[in-house]
């Protein structure tokens, strides 16, 4: 009688009697047929057994994350899918170790060319030598740009490789570049969508934000912006040039177009980097997870520099790892290029030059030859190179003025303000935990750019990020991976930003800091998606695998693209306005005071301890340079100027509401009733 083929079950009772091999050869063919495959098994892979495990899996994490959503939030429960997940997914590899061996890629031998011209080196070291001396006293010339301009141009011209533009083959079905279209149109109608409304006011960071664009549109150029402790420059001129474009003045939208701008670009890298990573698909379904996103859409619309972290951590880690790949020197020299621009948008992205330097440091370990390792080295250098050329002018002002320079970083990483609320080492290890899980658990409690104490990701994203990691060790321990290795490295690292608040542990994590860590977050859960659906279909997959797998990805697509659109829509939209102060409501009701024949210096907001920000008003109004204060001492100088006056007062502030109506008996008292709870105040008309 034949022996009966055993079950799944009594593969799992195999392994937990520690006896796997047992079953071997059902798993497999024979042992020959498992070390040496056919030509089409070797391109394939051998047909995977238990291939619905995965799919189990994924159903796994998201039970497991849907019971981590706050409406929802139970534990143990949640901790048991996740585990459950992790589970099935260990025991698909063991059942299939053949097509999980360990395996190292042979390569040719890792070799860049090393030629430059040195005709044109040169001078290129004499402009940038005399540009750094002319960056002097925190302002960008005419004359140091020119320098540092030339100087870059004539460096990269010296490194740049000429190589002969070989014609592309266009790959690709039209099913592919169908739903990339969709993709690409799905994800900018999120970004763009409401872009007044969402978020509605602005906060005080934006009014310095605004204040440092109107002094370089005055003229003012400084190299880096002292105001409110000190911001790098990009921003600044690239919202200026936004105004001369678009003539949409000292405003909030001006603002949000250009960090729209950058997180609309860095999408297209984020699928490159996937493509890379997986394939085209891994990095189309990486593509739409971070198109759709909550994480990567408020911090493009909250209209500060956060969203410069994320786009030069793409641009950067991609050109980096394509020339590892193809050992193009031009794709280092865009490396450096890059990352020193990065320099200039937000101070986590000093983080990234660690970043570059742990990837370099991964990929020498795999070199074998001393000549490989030497031109790996040469490679490095040249990004070092080009990036603090890139850099130079932060570079001039760090050297003069190092404590402001480095006054943010310092303040949450030092005792400078105040001690450490505990062992600095034990608040590190937290902070690195709850960093690390904030995928799944908690984006921290900072209204401005998240939804306080809920997870970073939405359900879907977050499920595949948690295979997609499995996987992604998988492939870094048993196929030797060095990018899988990288990219799990990296995602740490480009989280020590936020882990690095030891002083301010409450800011740790939050979203803005960690922004370049959704890049790669997002570009591993896109491959746990393809994995999983790739795993299912299997080499030859048939018309119903197909159209469950189909099925599974539009009903993941849908509920993930409406969870993101309540989550930014509704849920962040309701709280920020809950939070933010109506500036805007107060602004257009100065302006219809001044429309009904009242003087521009004749309006007043008196302020009122955490409540609106009186520069806002004024950049609301269309006056940016304008600070409506009026202070209780100043009340009398007002009252010996005959006129017509408005004041604004909040409802709470019943002193100098009583003091005003003692000094101004000929007054008419009105209560603004704002839709929003909690956001009405006080307008006062007085006859004097």
């Amino acid at each position: 009688m034949p022996e009966k083929e055993p079950s799944l079950l009594d593969y799992l009772r195999s392994l937990l009697e520690f006896q796997p091999d047992r079953y071997r050869h059902y798993l497999r063919m024979d042992e020959t047929a498992a070390h040496v495959p056919t030509k089409a098994q070797s391109e394939k892979g051998f047909p995977y057994r238990f291939a619905f495990l995965p799919v189990l899996a994924l159903v796994c994490a998201l039970g497991g994350q849907f019971l981590l959503e706050p409406a929802h939030r139970t534990t143990p429960a949640n901790v048991i899918f996740y585990g459950m997940a992790a589970m099935l997914v260990i025991v698909f590899i063991l059942s299939n170790r053949a097509n999980f061996q360990e395996k190292v890629d042979r390569e040719k031998a890792w070799f860049v060319s090393q030629e430059i011209r040195v005709n044109v080196l040169f001078p290129a070291t004499l402009f940038l030598a005399a540009a750094f001396w002319f960056f002097q006293d925190n302002q960008f010339t005419v004359l140091n740009v020119v320098l540092w301009i030339a100087g870059l141009l004539l460096f990269v011209l010296s490194v740049w490789e000429r190589k002969e533009i070989r014609a592309r083959s266009k790959k690709g079905s039209g099913l592919f570049w169908i739903l990339m279209i969709l993709v690409a149109g799905v994800s900018i109608f999120f970004r763009v969508y409401d872009l007044q409304e969402v978020p509605s006011e602005m906060f005080s960071d934006h009014a310095e934000k605004l204040l440092d664009v109107a002094d370089v549109l005055d003229g003012n150029t400084p190299i880096f912006f002292i105001r409110n402790t000190g911001r790098e420059a990009l921003q600044f001129y690239l919202t200026a040039l936004i105004i001369r474009v678009f003539n949409t003045g000292i405003s909030f939208l001006s603002l949000k177009i250009g960090t729209l701008l950058a997180g609309i670009l860095t999408l297209p890298f984020i699928y490159l980097i996937g493509k890379e990573l997986g394939g085209k698909w891994s990095g189309l379904a990486a593509l739409f997870l971070a198109g759709v996103g909550y994480w990567p859409n408020v911090i493009s619309r909250v209209a500060l520099r956060y969203a410069f972290y994320p786009l030069f951590t793409a641009a950067t880690f991609y050109y980096l790892i394509r020339g590892l790949r193809t050992r193009n020197r031009n794709d280092f020299v865009l490396t450096g290029l890059l990352l020193g621009l990065g320099l200039h948008g937000y101070s986590s992205a000093r983080f990234l030059p660690i970043v570059v330097t742990a990837i370099f440091l991964l990929y020498f370990l795999r070199l074998r030859t001393r000549q490989e390792k030497h031109n790996l080295i040469w490679m490095f250098v040249l990004v070092a190179l080009t990036a603090f050329f890139v850099f130079l002018p932060l570079f001039r002002y760090a050297l003069e003025n190092p404590l402001m320079f480095g006054y943010r970083a310092s303040t949450r990483l030092f005792p400078v303000e105040q001690g450490y609320p505990g062992n600095p080492l034990l608040i590190f290890l937290s902070n690195f935990w709850n960093a690390l899980t904030m995928f799944y658990a908690n984006n921290g409690v900072i209204w401005v750019h998240s939804i306080p104490n809920r997870p970073a990701f939405d359900v879907v994203s977050a499920a595949l990020y948690f295979l997609g990691t499995l996987f992604a060790v998988i492939q870094s321990i048993k196929r030797k991976n060095w990018l899988t290795t990288a990219i799990l490295l990296s995602i740490p690292l480009l989280l020590m930003p936020s882990i690095l608040s030891l002083v301010f542990p409450s800011e740790n994590p939050s979203l803005n800091r960690t922004g370049g860590a959704y890049v790669l977050a997002f570009v591993v859960a896109g491959y746990g998606w393809t994995q999983v659906v790739e795993i299912f279909l299997g080499s030859a997959p048939t018309k119903a695998r197909k159209g469950v797998a189909l099925l599974l990805a539009l009903v993941l697509a849908c509920y993930c693209g409406m969870q993101n659109y309540d989550l930014v829509f509704n849920q962040y939209r309701t709280q920020y306005d809950l939070n933010a102060w109506n500036t805007t409501q107060i602004a257009e009701e100065i302006g219809r005071f001044y429309r009904e024949g009242g003087e521009v210096d004749n309006a007043f907001v008196v302020p009122y301890p955490h409540w609106v920000d009186t520069r806002l008003v004024g950049i609301n109004a269309g006056l940016p340079r304008k600070d409506y204060a009026l202070w209780s001492q100043d009340f009398v100088t007002v009252q010996q100027e005959p006129g017509m006056y408005f004041f604004i007062l909040k409802p709470e502030d019943v002193e100098n509401i009583a003091l005003l109506q003692d000094l101004f008996p000929d007054n008419t008292l009105y209560t603004y009733v704002s839709d929003t709870p909690g956001k009405n105040f006080i307008e006062m008309r007085v006859q004097n």
